[in-house]
């Protein structure tokens, strides 16, 4: 019957990673209990990221299947030693508080690094959060469903929803307060790719490996945390529509208008690490602008971005003055300069520009993902 009940509800959760883990992981204790073996081990939880592999390869690279197998991965460890440790002896009236306080740490930690680099932002006070909303949770949310579940046929379900309503209400309040104490989130600069193969790898060994040798796993863990320190962000960015450029600056990274391409600008200055809106990142020192024209100079090269209606007429002009042309629209067959506009971007993507050898280096986004059979490139 619980089996049969949790199963009802990864249907009602709509079946993500999380739910989907849960399930398998309940699934597996239940047997461990019947074959009368230890239920939560980390056993459970390779046969859960398995199963869930098995069926879904492609989470693997998902947020959700790395937070999640992330956190439980690191309760069951630090829980099992501490099961083993004589020093972890709290009052029985404080051992919820204790478990609640160490469970939300733990997580936290665990899942801190694969947040920030998938969202580039890391929350300072989750701690506090959890420790204000996990026990309402608990104690008057989840009972409440129960509640309304078993008086829905007698038409009394209002009674478990209105306890519902008041935890729920609990939370969001927790939630808004929290987010909106100084400080709460730290922008994060985007993590380079190497960065949280090397976190896994060596926090597996850490929670896998017997005995001291265990602690090897730290070394790729250190080195993940340097290389992230080196990330680099390209010098100059160009949309994909040719009509936005981002150019790193001192002070950040500084826009070539304050609207449009939002979503856009709000991807590059997250993945600076920058809390900037865009029409704030546009104002930063930068760009020179000039009659619907912006220029900026890399390592001596000039860089002009037309803009508006009248950017057509000025393409000549702009040719004589600059090393490349950047112009939101189509430009003409004959070039008289090295130009990027949309049509040449459709090839390419979204650019990003290094400079090399004095020489601008432009890399677009098509190339630096490279071949997949998805992208219908694979044959060329």
């Amino acid at each position: 019957m619980s089996l049969a009940a949790g199963f009802l509800y990864y249907l009602l959760s709509g079946g993500n990673v999380a739910t989907e883990r849960a399930f398998i992981m309940v699934g597996v204790m239940f047997v461990a209990v019947l074959l009368d073996r230890r239920a939560v081990t980390l056993r459970a939880v390779a046969i859960a990221a398995i199963i869930v592999l098995v069926f879904r390869p492609e989470t693997l690279t998902e947020p959700g299947f790395q937070m999640s197998f992330a956190a439980t991965t690191a309760l069951v460890a630090v829980f099992g030693a501490l099961r083993d440790w004589e020093g972890w002896q709290p009052p029985k009236l404080l051992l919820p508080v204790a478990a609640l306080v160490v469970s939300s740490a733990v997580a936290g930690l665990a899942t801190a690094p694969f947040a920030a680099a998938h969202f580039n932002r890391v929350a300072e006070y989750g701690l506090l959060a959890n420790l204000m909303a996990v026990p309402v949770m608990g104690l008057i949310v989840m009972p409440g469903a129960v509640i309304a579940a078993c008086l829905t046929p007698l038409g009394l379900e209002w009674i478990g929803l209105s306890i519902m309503g008041l935890g729920v209400n609990w939370i969001l309040w927790v939630a808004e307060w929290v987010a909106g104490l100084e400080g709460a989130v730290i922008p994060v600069i985007a993590a380079p790719p190497m960065v949280l193969p090397l976190l896994s790898l060596g926090a597996l060994f850490v929670f896998l490996w017997q005995g001291r040798g265990r602690f090897i796993g730290v070394v790729p863990m250190i080195l993940a945390l340097l290389l992230w320190t080196q990330a680099e962000r390209a010098p100059i960015l160009i949309s994909e529509s040719a009509k936005l450029m981002g150019a790193m600056t001192d002070a950040g990274r500084s826009l070539s208008k304050p609207k449009g391409d939002g979503f856009t600008a709000l991807a590059w200055l997250e993945n600076d690490g920058d809390a900037a809106l865009q029409d704030e990142a546009a104002a930063r020192a930068g760009f020179v602008d000039d009659n619907n024209a912006v220029s900026i100079t890399l390592a001596g090269n000039r860089i002009v971005h037309l803009r508006g209606k009248r950017g057509l007429e000025r393409l000549d002009a702009a040719c004589h003055e600059a090393d490349l042309v950047v112009f939101g629209g189509g430009a003409p067959e004959t070039r008289p300069c090295d130009i990027v506009d949309e049509i040449k971007l459709r090839d390419l993507g979204a650019l990003a520009i290094y400079a090399r050898d004095g020489k601008l280096h432009i890399i677009g986004a098509k190339e630096a993902v490279g071949n997949r059979i998805w992208t219908g490139r694979a044959a060329q």
